[in-house]
């Protein structure tokens, strides 16, 4: 008689990096350029719909781009160096979650292409460079699990700007951003020296 032996490993695995990547965008995004845009297009356009939906797109197709990015370094670099960039990175990160964004570099967004279009364009231009995006390709670097690590991030992103959308200022108003924010740099800054440690 055959025993067959189900391993769990690779789901856990995806299921480690959704919840991990979740966590971290959801905290690393409070506060965050993209969230005062998401506020200001709220007022601006009063059609939540169609700015949730331009999240979710924008959002998707830019950290999709960033994930292929973080499992390209994770096959082009040794398992000691990636070790070592990963660590860094996550206590860069830290450190960069420290540091506050103004609202007044979101001014300059046009807005003559309507809600669904804008936000696209916006969010996804915003998001390039970004404390998310390096989060994603970090994350796509450490988990052999690019699908959730996308999807996380993505879950995250739309868990940080979906209820400032929806209930605007009042919720940006309700929430302590700089103790969001400490906790966030100081998740990232031990995910940092975990992966360091090995």
């Amino acid at each position: 008689m055959d025993v067959v032996i189900v391993s769990f490993r690779p789901w856990t695995e995806s299921m480690e990096a959704f919840f991990i990547s979740t966590g971290l965008v959801a905290l690393a995004e409070v506060g965050d350029k993209t969230q005062l845009l998401a506020l200001m297009l709220a007022a601006r356009f009063r059609k939540p719909f169609l700015i949730v939906l331009g999240i979710l797109l924008a959002t998707l197709l830019n950290h999709s781009l960033a994930g292929a990015a973080g499992a390209w370094l994770a096959h082009a670099v040794g398992a000691q160096t990636l070790r070592w960039l990963l660590g860094a990175s996550f206590i860069a990160m830290a450190a960069w979650m420290l540091v506050p964004d103004r609202l007044e570099e979101q001014q300059r967004c046009d807005t003559r292409y309507g809600a669904l279009v804008t936000t696209l364009i916006a969010f996804f231009l915003l998001e390039i460079g970004d404390k998310t995006q390096a989060a994603t390709v970090a994350l796509a670097a450490k988990y052999e699990a690019l699908t959730a690590v996308v999807l996380g991030t993505t879950f995250g992103m739309m868990a940080a700007n979906v209820p400032v959308v929806l209930l605007g200022e009042v919720a940006a108003k309700k929430m302590d951003m700089r103790f969001v924010q400490r906790i966030a740099a100081a998740i990232f800054a031990l995910l940092g020296i975990f992966v360091l440690l090995g």
